[in-house]
């Protein structure tokens, strides 16, 4: 009787694949396991598990797997279940699921390996680059591809392996290594023969000439009287200054014996100080909040900024830990979590795990396992939006700060998800509560909370009765006509810094803009410098003295003269966080700025340096782009500038007056915390814009009763679904005919709004043009059955011969 298993690979492929197993193995594999299985001519994938049955595939002649390579299941049933749910709703290929849901150290990918036939004997016929592969291998049984191309130093290094195949001189082997191991900590104890009292004094005359060794037995005894734990060989040589060479002499001689403990690469601990306790109003938001849990599975947590959200979210974990359970707390920044991890892990100490994309693969495992064996390591996850995919076992409660942010939307590569919309439904599976927090709610959320879907509950008091900050607008349009500006800045403005510095305080200021100025314009005939392959200008950056490309990452030196006309008149134009930084350095010379942006925070540790300077006053004044908007909590600070808040109102995205709303409180919200009340400057051209005032009169409601009004008339969401499909292709004119056809048949076969297609304001990105064509589903027709008719009109168009080679990517919900 034949044995089968299905199986998903990290490919983007619809649908599983059907491998061939025996009975013992039958036995053995459990949903959810790994196995590394042929895909292709000659590459080995590691697949997932999900069905185990006897039935073989009717189209093709199934494989047999290579290797088991777990002993029990890395991914669990409900996971599986979420996967295909996403896999569904955002029309992607369960293997992108797979692909972006487990970390990359568990994907192993073949690693062609060579090994060299022992028979072969005519050196002769070998070419130079042939001789060096064929010398390397008698040295060495066995080398990889990627170690071939440095030996050769090349890049292509396959037509000569080809080469070395026909003349039969070597042979390719396919082979998975596992990436991930442990990390061990090495230490060292005295042997038990010289622990007696009357031992020690025989010990050092043994030593008596080795005056190294005997300093490494005098500085073990001494720390080993102070620390009263095991001992590592790296304590032992930072601290006492005690070299390796002596240590190993001493293991040498059987004095000192040394073993080895698994450690995990992430270790918090707690603080005997971070209880607190929550006042009249967070008490009586708790009390609401469970109260609606009662009805809802989602709440919704509408507290102004500063009010204390953390505190009553780290109240609710609390309680969800002492029944047992897990909870995740998904931010929308990196950034961010940088500060959380403090707070959280000050609370709740080890029982905090961190999973993000800043973390190394060996960590990432590590909090994988930890929440998959439900160990008190990973009682709370905090997390970007990845962490949703980890294997919880029994979560309790999803808390999702700032749920209105953008940026908890993946938008490539697929699958393009929504963070907040997956966590709800990944929580359904639990029967988990979820509760969104947010200062300036999402319009879907809010309308689904006041149409009773959600819970809601309100915080309208800052913490501690602070004031919310005065919020002040300088009109841009009479201050350039008075000549009251110096670079960016208005008179008001340097003397509101001027003023908060003298009095010890910080300073916040945003312009979401990164970068020296957006663009270079020939003052002579008009011509701003483009990039080659997208369908925009370059932007300045002073520093490096060069143009750069934000989409591709394409540079060039700046330019001495115009390449049009030749005129060395050239003007810088706009402005964004780099010129600001230079700018205060003039303004304010003996004060300390500093920047953050996407330039500045690269590396692993990016963020805290910089949020750390900032909280320890090594910082005066901060620049930033968007980052700095979100929940950062700095009680220092009580000024916050806003440089030019046009920039964002006038976007071409039907979001964008909601998004400037949300940008410019949140931004707001920084300034003013624990005794003080804040300050914020607008500087705008468009002082009486409706935005502009219901961010100074702090009226949410107003704004959303405007854009949903606007959004019902002109078919937007909450009112109807977006589906959205972008179509890329390097040929101009097969796009446009590709496009045009796609749209024709989608209008002919759905009796709902089709929009396109449409040249997007960036129509070409990396040599590829775009074309985009938009859905619009009502609320009232089925999003399923809408659905099936697209995925079925865009597998014909695939299906076209000259269309095929037109990229089509679907994006459901896709701001």
């Amino acid at each position: 009787m034949p044995f089968f298993i299905e199986v998903i690979l990290p490919l983007a492929l619809p649908k599983p694949f059907t491998y061939a197993i025996n009975e013992v193995e039958f036995n053995f594999i459990q949903l959810g396991m790994r196995v590394g299985v042929p895909f292709g001519r000659s590459k080995v994938y590691t697949a997932i598990v999900i069905g185990l049955h006897q039935n073989p595939p009717q189209l093709y002649e199934a494989k047999e797997i290579h290797q088991i390579l777990d002993d029990t299941p890395i991914v669990t049933e409900a996971q599986l279940k979420h996967w295909h749910w996403i896999a569904n709703y955002y029309m992607c290929a369960i293997g992108d699921v797979y692909k972006s849901a487990m970390p990359s150290g568990y994907l192993l990918e073949s690693e062609t390996i060579i090994t060299p036939k022992k028979e072969y004997t005519q050196q002769e016929d070998l070419t130079d680059d042939e001789y060096l592969i064929y010398d390397a291998l008698r040295k060495q049984s066995s080398i990889k591809i990627q170690e071939i191309a440095a030996i050769l130093n090349k890049k292509t290094v396959l037509p000569t392996i080809n080469k070395l195949l026909e003349k039969n001189v070597i042979t390719l082997q396919e082979e998975i290594s596992e990436k991930y191991k442990p990390k061990t900590v090495r230490y060292v104890r005295l042997q038990s023969e010289f622990l007696a009292q009357d031992k020690l004094s025989e010990l050092l005359e043994i030593l008596s000439r080795a005056q190294k060794q005997r300093e490494a037995v005098l500085s073990y005894f001494q720390l080993n009287a102070v620390e009263k734990k095991p001992i590592t060989v790296k304590k032992l040589t930072e601290t006492s200054g005690v070299s390796p060479a002596a240590i190993k002499a001493l293991i040498d001689k059987n004095i000192f014996e040394e073993y080895t403990l698994e450690e995990d690469r992430v270790q918090f601990t707690g603080s005997n100080n971070a209880g607190f306790t929550l006042s009249y109003k967070q008490e009586e938001a708790f009390a609401e909040v469970k109260k609606s849990f009662e009805n809802h599975q989602v709440t919704l947590l509408h507290g102004v900024t500063s009010s204390g959200k953390t505190e009553l979210y780290i109240k609710l974990i609390e309680e969800c830990i002492n029944k047992g359970q897990q909870a995740l707390y998904l931010l929308p920044e990196i950034a961010l979590t940088t500060q959380l991890v403090v707070r959280l892990t000050a609370y709740f100490g080890n029982q905090v795990a961190v999973f993000h994309s800043k973390y190394s693969n060996n960590e990432r495992i590590e909090t994988w396992q930890q929440v998959l064996q439900s160990s008190d390591k990973a009682k709370v996850i905090i997390g970007a939006r990845s962490a949703l995919f980890l294997p919880f076992q029994n979560l309790g409660l999803i808390v999702i700060d700032e749920e209105h942010e953008q940026t908890f939307k993946q938008q490539d590569p697929a699958p393009r998800y929504h963070a907040r919309d997956a966590a709800i439904i990944l929580a359904s599976y639990f029967k988990a509560k979820v509760l969104l927090g947010s200062a300036t709610p999402s319009i879907e959320s809010y309308y689904n909370a006041t149409h009773n879907k959600y819970g809601y509950v309100q915080m309208k008091e800052r913490y501690g009765n602070v004031t919310p900050p005065e919020i002040v607008l300088v009109d841009l349009k009479d201050k350039y006509k008075r000549k009251r500006m110096t670079g960016h800045f208005s008179d008001e403005l340097t003397e509101a810094i001027a003023e908060t510095l003298s009095l010890g305080k910080q300073v916040i200021l945003f312009q979401n803009r990164r970068g020296f100025s957006p663009w270079l314009e020939c003052m002579t005939c008009g011509h701003v410098p483009q990039c080659p392959q997208c369908d925009v200008s370059l932007t300045y950056y002073k520093y490096k003295n060069q143009l750069r490309c934000h989409y591709c990452g394409y540079n060039m030196a700046k330019p001495t003269h115009c390449h049009q006309c030749h005129s060395a008149d050239l003007s810088t134009k706009g402005f964004g966080t780099e010129q600001i930084e230079l700018e205060l350095k003039e303004l304010f010379p003996d004060k300390n700025s500093w920047r953050m942006d996407q330039d500045t925070t690269r590396g692993k540790y990016g963020y805290e340096k910089i949020i750390d300077a900032f909280k320890n006053k090594e910082v005066d004044i901060l620049v930033g782009t968007q980052m700095l908007a979100k929940g950062l909590h700095f009680d220092n600070v009580s000024l916050v500038g806003i440089l030019n808040a046009d920039n964002m109102l006038y976007q071409p995205d039907f979001r964008a007056f909601e998004r400037a709303y949300q940008m410019m409180v949140q931004v707001s919200g920084r300034a003013g915390r624990k005794d003080t009340r804040g300050k914020v400057l607008i500087q705008t051209y468009n002082p009486l814009h409706n935005i502009i005032r219901q961010v100074t009169d702090n009226d949410y409601e107003g704004m959303y009763k405007e854009q949903v009004y606007e959004r019902h008339n002109f078919k937007y969401p909450p009112f109807y679904k977006l589906v959205k499909l972008t179509l890329k292709h390097k040929d101009y004119e097969k796009l446009k005919d590709g496009a045009m056809w796609l749209y024709n048949v989608l209008l002919q076969n759905m009796n709902v709004p089709v929009l396109g297609p449409e040249e997007p304001g960036i129509s070409k990105i990396r040599n590829q043009y775009i074309r985009t064509i938009m859905i619009k589903i009502p609320s009232g027709s089925s999003l399923a059955t809408n659905k099936s008719i697209i995925y079925k009109i865009i597998t014909s168009f695939d299906a076209i011969p000259q269309y095929r080679v037109i990229r089509v990517s679907v994006n459901v919900d896709p701001y």
